[in-house]
Parts: C-alpha cells; structure tokens; sequence
C-alpha cells in the first residue's frame, strides 16, 4: 500500500462528473452506470429533499489510489446539492481511523459516520445498528459477498454494527521475468514454490522475498493467508480460540525458514508502505499486496509495472488457499448521532454509493471491489474491465485474475464470522509479531504459537463474558 499510489441524469451533477473524469485521463471504452439517486430503497423510502439545515460528516481514510479521493468528496457535494444536506469529508491516515473513532465514541461526540478499513466490531457497544439499510441494500441489489457480511455482521447478537459497500481482494505480486527464470514462468503457485523458487532468486541476484513481520497489516494479512492455506486457523466457527495446533505451528517453521533463507531483517521494521515501495523500485521478487503499488508502478515506473505478474492465494501443503482480503470499505454510524434527519441522510447516502458503485470501482481504478457484485457489472462482464483494464494494463487483461477472487478469499474471523475479540486481536497485531519472535529466534516456533494463543484466549474470554463470542441459537 502507499499514498503514491452515458447518460446524462441529475443533469449537472453527471456533466461534472464527465468533466473532471476527462480531465483526470480517462480512458475510452466500457464507462459506469448512469448516475442515479432512487427516493426508495427496498424498505426503505426517503425524501426527495431533507429538511433545511440537515448536515452529514464523513472522516475517512486516505485512499490509497488518490484519485478515488478527488472523485469521492466531488461525489459528497454533488449528493448533498441533490439531496439538501450540507456534506462535510475529512480523510485521516490509515493510523488514525482506530483512535479517532474510539475517541469520539468515548467523548460521545464527533463525525456522523466514519469508514473503517477493517471490522469494526470491537466497537460494537458505540454503534448504531444498521440492520434496516442492510436489509434494503440486499432487497434491491441482491446477497452481499460473504466477505463484507462477516465483517459486518455479529450473529451472535443478530447486530449489523456496519455496514460494508466494497473490499478488496490480495493477491500475490510477482516479478514476472525473475520467477520465470527461477522455472516459475506464472510465479509461485503453492508456497513450496515460494520458498524454493524465492530461495533461488535472492542466491542468483540478491533481490529478497518480500512478505513482512512488523506490527502492521500487510504483515498481519500475509500471516493469516498463511495459516489458513496451512490448514490452520485463529478461530473456530464459534469464535473459539484454535491458534496452539500442529498446523498453525507448521505454517511458523515454514515463515522462519523462509526468512532465514530469502528475506532480510528490514521485514521486522516495515510500515504498510515499505512492501510496496521495495517492489515498484525493484528490490523484492515477490509481496501479497491489493493493485495500488502496481497504479504506482505504472505511473512512475512502467517498465516494473509490465513486469508484474498477479496470481491468487498461495496453495497449502494440502493445497488449500485461503488468502485474506486486504482492505474493507465499512462504514459506522455511532450512537451519539441522534438527529433523526441526519441519520436518515446518512442512511441515504450509503444506499446512494452503493447503487452507483460502478463509479466507485471506476474511480478507484479497480481496486474497490463491489461488496453487492450486481452493482459494478462492467467489472465482470466478458470484454468488461477485468478483461479490458481502462487503466493501461500491459497485457489489457492483467487483472483477470482477481475475477474470482471471492473464491479464494478469507476474512478476519474465518471460518466464523468477526466479533469484537476478532476486532481486537487484529488491531493489537498479535499474529505478525508471533511470527517475528519464531523468525529472530526469540521463541521456538511451538513456544510462540502457544504464547499467542493465551493472549487470544484473554481477550476472547473478556468478550465472551460481555455475550458478544459464541455460537448463534439455530
């Protein structure tokens, strides 16, 4: 990740939109839906116009694609013109959207809605239950990805903490004309392959793999595709706690082998932006990371960008792929908002992106995936997007890849579905630093695994007591 990286209808609003799209480089070919604004949604009916005065405030993250944020607070003004509501967007760091919330959750004051990048369920005793636009999302744009469902969703308390309008997907980056000269000319497939071919690699030219053991969520991500497609899991379908076995302890050993055979100390100190950055300046074979390096890469080094290969989730040794989504898109309403108009302009407004999510994906140059998958069909569609990339991809369907990318990706919380444990456990990075203590040597890697598995044990139990862990009554 990195910061570097028609008709017309409403009239003006849509000439605005064709206009700065132009202006920003746009290119021909299959273009979003036409902009539109329904006053009814399934359940759910609004006003053509809410009431004078009515205001709503956004503070989001930094996207990584900038160009999805010029486009974004361009679209908030637009709706609120259309709409009658006076819309206020602030985008924070990455880093700042945890704190930020939980600050204004505690002073009981602060934005009307915040977006999330990850589950939110940590959060769940400061936040609204989103249960009605959720319904009316699925009523007119059809069953939501299991991917944002479980992210937004506690069966357990039947409560719709957020609610989650794209993902996207982590696939693994290779540099193309390095593996196919190691004997992988489609890149690694099964992480075997990784090892043995990233072994041969960093021997031949001293250019390392670059998967990360630092306290920060690309780390975190890679850590959990890897226990996953190994066959093990932090939890069970129950939320249970199911770190400390064989597997999870297998999946360990092959990090630290790997570290110590293809890799360099600089892992254990990265940011969410180092692994991108060492791979658009050409010094790593090999990150799992979502397309916004590689939207880099084509801008300011094209020739890496045509030498990038991307594959799905790596193969388990007994070939099963689970590979992490890498970012969600879920917003929160908290509990201190209680003006009813601002409430339903807020409720609006995600029903309003969503209907017109092909912009989304659009604007974000692919990386926003749509969490209702009807709602962005230029994306799938033969001779669509993913086969044709607006954007310049070398070949045109480089991204092909990613058009099953729900089928082999997992979420925070799998099997089961997130909760407030699982909230908390990937935002305190237990799961990197594990591996980080197995590869320096600090720990063995059983000793690691069974460490970490007590620390997930405390904080489960603490949200087991509150009633927010457990199996769902049939």
């Amino acid at each position: 990740m990195n910061r570097f990286l028609s008709q017309c209808i409403a009239g003006v609003f849509t000439l605005v939109l064709s206009v700065a799209a132009m202006a920003a480089g746009t290119t021909t070919g299959i273009q979003p839906a036409p902009l539109h604004f329904p006053s009814k949604f399934g359940s759910m009916k609004f006003p053509a116009k809410f009431p004078a005065g009515t205001t709503l405030t956004l503070t989001q993250w930094s996207h990584f694609v900038p160009r999805y944020d010029k486009w974004f607070d361009q679209y908030a003004q637009e709706w609120g013109k259309k709409n009658g509501v006076k819309v206020t967007v602030q985008h924070i760091s990455l880093g700042d959207i945890v704190p930020t919330l939980a600050a204004s959750i505690a002073a009981k004051r602060g934005p009307t809605m915040f977006e999330t990048i990850a589950t939110p369920a940590a959060f769940i005793e400061g936040l609204q239950n989103l249960a009605d636009v959720n319904k009316a999302a699925q009523q007119v744009f059809g069953k939501q990805e299991e991917v944002c469902t479980s992210q937004s969703y506690l069966p357990i308390t039947k409560t719709w903490y957020g609610y989650c309008d794209g993902w996207v997907p982590d696939p693994g980056d290779y540099r193309v004309s390095l593996w196919k000269a190691a004997g992988y000319p489609n890149g690694p497939v099964t992480y075997d392959g990784l090892y043995n071919g990233g072994v041969k690699i960093f021997q031949k030219t001293g250019l390392p793999v670059g998967v990360g053991m630092s306290p920060e969520i690309d780390s975190e991500f890679y850590a959990r595709s890897l226990i996953w497609s190994y066959g093990g899991s932090l939890f069970d379908k129950c939320g249970n706690v199911a770190l400390d076995s064989p597997q999870v302890v297998k999946a360990v050993e092959f990090q630290t082998k790997l570290y110590k055979s293809a890799e360099t100390p600089e892992v254990f100190s990265w940011n969410p932006a180092s692994n991108n950055q060492a791979f658009v300046s050409g010094q790593t074979s090999y990150i799992q990371n979502s397309i916004s390096f590689y939207r880099t890469a084509q801008q300011f080094q094209p020739k890496n960008a045509e030498d990038t290969g991307f594959s799905p989730g790596l193969k388990g040794p007994t070939g099963d792929v689970h590979q992490t989504a890498h970012v969600w898109f879920i917003y929160v309403l908290p509990k201190y908002v209680t003006n009813p108009n601002e409430i339903m302009a807020a409720k609006k407004f995600l029903l309003d992106l969503t209907a017109n999510y092909s912009w989304a994906t659009y604007e974000s140059e692919l990386y926003n995936f749509p969490a209702f998958p009807k709602t962005a069909p230029q994306l799938w569609e033969r001779g669509g997007w993913l086969d044709h990339d607006p954007w310049g991809s070398v070949p045109a369907n480089k991204l092909e890849v990613l058009r099953n990318a729900s089928k082999w990706t997992a979420w925070l919380g799998y099997p089961g579905d997130s909760s407030p444990a699982v909230s908390e456990v990937y935002n305190t990075h237990l799961l990197s630093t594990m591996m980080a203590e197995a590869a320096r040597g600090d720990k063995t890697p059983a000793q690691a695994v069974k460490d970490t598995a007590a620390q997930i044990g405390a904080i489960v139990a603490k949200w087991r007591a509150k009633g927010y862990v457990g199996c769902p009554a049939k």
